[in-house]
């Protein structure tokens, strides 16, 4: 199980945004968040990756770590077996794609360049964007800078892909590439955490389901495979 969550409360500013949550992902599993703005989404993700206080969990394991009795100083670790994607990309807008990959790899300990090029021209290979290893963040369109995104999400060959509303500033063509992108990634093991407003791609590229609303996660993957998309659209 690569994450396993038991009665797990989600906490920010003190006040608990989220209460018992229970989820597991395994290896390969496809995991959507949906629900309303604010309605404790990006909270959730937050918590995986030791962003955002939890508490009074009967249990929270992420790879194998207990979130309950981590250390600050272990918390590096634990991130460089996932990779994080974000709404608004975060790509360093000084440096070309190439360097902004290559800045991860030697953050993480990559030590010898031949080694990290090869895996830079990897990664952009396996998103379509191997073309753009020179070109500027801003040279780049919001999809392009996505993919490149992805790519540095995959630099570490991570376990589990969290992924903030990868598609939220993307047309919807792009949107779909992206989403297909992810959903393919899990023929390696990986398995993917993404929040969404997109409701349609849940027809299209399946996977479990979990809304938020009201404080409370439920998994409403049977509904969604039994029942009209556009009810919750508007989510």
């Amino acid at each position: 199980m690569l994450i396993d969550y038991k009665k797990v409360n989600v906490v920010q500013d003190d006040s608990v945004i989220l209460k018992d949550v229970n989820l597991q992902v395994d290896e390969g599993d496809f995991v959507y968040l949906i629900g309303k703005v604010g309605s404790g989404k990006s909270s959730l993700l937050k918590t995986m990756y030791c962003e955002l206080d939890h508490s009074d969990p009967e249990k929270a394991e992420v790879l194998g770590c207990d979130l309950n009795n981590i250390k600050r100083k272990e918390v590096p670790s634990l991130r460089r077996q996932m990779g994080i994607i974000f709404q608004d990309f975060q790509l360093l807008h000084d440096r070309t794609v190439k360097r902004n990959l290559d800045f991860v790899l030697k953050a993480t300990g990559w030590k010898k360049r031949k080694e990290r090029m090869e895996r830079i021209e990897s990664v952009l290979e396996s998103v379509g964007m191997a073309d753009k290893m020179d070109k500027m963040p801003h040279e780049l369109s919001g999809g392009e800078q996505q993919h490149i995104a992805i790519a540095r999400a995959l630099l570490n060959s991570p376990k589990i892909i969290i992924a903030d509303e990868p598609t939220g500033n993307l047309d919807i063509e792009t949107a779909r590439h992206i989403v297909s992108l992810l959903h393919g990634i899990r023929k390696d093991g990986t398995a993917v955490v993404m929040s969404t407003h997109n409701i349609k791609m849940l027809d299209e590229f399946p996977g479990k389901v979990y809304r938020c609303k009201d404080g409370e996660l439920t998994d409403v993957t049977h509904e969604y495979q039994q029942m009209d998309l556009s009810e919750d659209s508007k989510d």
